[in-house]
């Protein structure tokens, strides 16, 4: 990565194994992670003032969806400009159409892409959203 400035991800995952993997991969990668373990960690940390540039949620998680999570999210003015990325297992139609009516921008199937295939899609998925 050429940036001086490490990207901020907000990492939101009920599963401690792959949140740690991918935090793991990020980091090594450039990528300054925020991982929490969910939907309520996430909106505490929001709230308390950080901003990450992208979000990524996992849809199945305790308490809320990604889905109601992003929607709160917004609704809160939270991570304003926050580039949202879907990173589940759930690989439905109708998944992935309620997720771009709630305006993510991008949505992967962990179940079919490995870590670095996940990296690099999320970098490709965050600087078309960021070209000025």
């Amino acid at each position: 990565m050429t940036d001086a400035k490490k990207i901020k991800v907000m990492l939101v995952d009920d599963d401690k194994f792959l949140l740690d993997m991918y935090t793991l991969k990020f980091s090594r990668n450039g990528l300054e992670v925020n991982a929490t373990t969910g939907p309520n960690d996430a909106l505490a940390k929001l709230r308390g003032g950080y901003v990450p540039e992208i979000l990524i949620l996992d849809m199945v998680m305790p308490v809320m969806d990604g889905v109601e999570l992003l929607t709160e999210i917004r609704k809160e003015k939270l991570a304003e400009g926050a580039i949202a990325i879907m990173l589940t297992n759930q690989g439905q139609q109708s998944d992935i159409d309620r997720a771009k009516a709630a305006g993510v921008h991008g949505y992967i199937v962990k179940a079919s892409t490995i870590p670095s295939e996940v990296l690099t899609e999320i970098l490709k998925i965050y600087e078309a959203n960021t070209k000025k």
